[in-house]
Protein backbone atom coordinates (compact mmCIF):
# COMPACT_ATOMS: atom_id res chain seq x y z
CA UNK A 1 0.00 0.00 0.00
CA UNK A 2 1.53 3.53 -0.83
CA UNK A 3 1.99 5.71 1.91
CA UNK A 4 -0.97 7.77 3.38
CA UNK A 5 -1.31 11.23 3.94
CA UNK A 6 -3.57 12.75 6.17
CA UNK A 7 -6.35 15.62 4.68
CA UNK A 8 -9.07 17.17 6.73
CA UNK A 9 -12.43 17.02 5.07
CA UNK A 10 -16.00 18.58 5.35
CA UNK A 11 -19.26 16.21 5.20
CA UNK A 12 -22.56 17.34 6.74
CA UNK A 13 -23.72 15.55 9.86
CA UNK A 14 -25.67 12.98 8.02
CA UNK A 15 -22.64 11.88 5.83
CA UNK A 16 -20.81 11.77 9.28
CA UNK A 17 -23.26 9.90 11.17
CA UNK A 18 -23.39 6.93 7.54
CA UNK A 19 -19.82 7.01 8.46
CA UNK A 20 -19.84 6.20 12.21
CA UNK A 21 -22.49 3.77 11.83
CA UNK A 22 -21.11 2.05 9.00
CA UNK A 23 -17.81 1.78 11.50
CA UNK A 24 -19.92 0.88 14.67
CA UNK A 25 -21.41 -2.08 12.56
CA UNK A 26 -18.44 -3.39 12.28
CA UNK A 27 -18.37 -3.04 8.42
CA UNK A 28 -14.98 -0.97 8.39
CA UNK A 29 -12.21 -0.68 10.93
CA UNK A 30 -12.38 3.00 10.59
CA UNK A 31 -13.52 6.36 9.24
CA UNK A 32 -10.74 6.17 6.81
CA UNK A 33 -11.31 2.95 5.59
CA UNK A 34 -14.50 4.10 4.67
CA UNK A 35 -13.05 6.98 3.25
CA UNK A 36 -11.06 5.01 0.89
CA UNK A 37 -13.79 2.24 0.27
CA UNK A 38 -15.77 5.30 -1.13
CA UNK A 39 -12.76 7.04 -3.02
CA UNK A 40 -12.24 3.31 -4.65
CA UNK A 41 -15.58 3.41 -5.68
CA UNK A 42 -15.25 6.35 -7.19
CA UNK A 43 -12.33 6.41 -9.04
CA UNK A 44 -13.74 2.55 -10.25
CA UNK A 45 -16.67 4.07 -11.57
CA UNK A 46 -15.19 7.41 -13.33
CA UNK A 47 -12.75 4.55 -15.21
CA UNK A 48 -15.79 2.82 -16.25
CA UNK A 49 -17.80 5.58 -17.40
CA UNK A 50 -14.26 6.41 -19.45
CA UNK A 51 -14.72 3.14 -20.81
CA UNK A 52 -18.52 3.51 -21.42
CA UNK A 53 -17.92 6.75 -23.21
CA UNK A 54 -15.04 5.35 -25.44
CA UNK A 55 -17.19 2.19 -26.50
CA UNK A 56 -19.72 5.03 -27.46
CA UNK A 57 -17.62 7.12 -29.31
CA UNK A 58 -15.97 3.34 -31.09
CA UNK A 59 -19.40 2.57 -32.42
CA UNK A 60 -20.22 6.54 -33.57
CA UNK A 61 -16.71 6.26 -35.14
CA UNK A 62 -17.95 3.05 -36.89
CA UNK A 63 -21.10 3.87 -37.75
CA UNK A 64 -20.02 6.99 -39.55
CA UNK A 65 -17.30 5.60 -41.25
CA UNK A 66 -19.18 2.59 -42.38
CA UNK A 67 -20.16 2.37 -46.10
CA UNK A 68 -23.71 1.13 -46.31
CA UNK A 69 -26.29 3.69 -47.00
CA UNK A 70 -28.04 5.45 -43.87
CA UNK A 71 -31.78 4.33 -42.67
CA UNK A 72 -34.62 6.22 -43.65
CA UNK A 73 -36.81 8.06 -41.11
CA UNK A 74 -39.95 5.68 -42.47
CA UNK A 75 -37.18 2.84 -42.07
CA UNK A 76 -36.40 3.76 -38.43
CA UNK A 77 -40.14 4.22 -37.57
CA UNK A 78 -41.16 1.25 -38.96
CA UNK A 79 -38.41 -0.84 -36.75
CA UNK A 80 -39.30 1.25 -33.79
CA UNK A 81 -42.85 0.38 -34.18
CA UNK A 82 -42.02 -3.61 -34.42
CA UNK A 83 -39.92 -3.54 -31.47
CA UNK A 84 -42.47 -1.36 -29.47
CA UNK A 85 -45.00 -4.34 -29.97
CA UNK A 86 -42.84 -6.84 -29.60
CA UNK A 87 -42.46 -5.45 -26.32
CA UNK A 88 -46.17 -5.16 -25.59
CA UNK A 89 -46.75 -8.48 -26.44
CA UNK A 90 -44.17 -9.64 -23.90
CA UNK A 91 -45.43 -7.14 -21.03
CA UNK A 92 -48.64 -8.73 -21.83
CA UNK A 93 -47.89 -12.17 -21.42
CA UNK A 94 -45.77 -11.28 -18.03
Amino acid sequence: MQAAEKISITMTSEQLRAVRESVAAGEYASTSEVLRDAVRLWQRRRREDAERLDAIRARIRRSLDDPRPSLTLEQVDAHLEELFAEAEKDFRRA
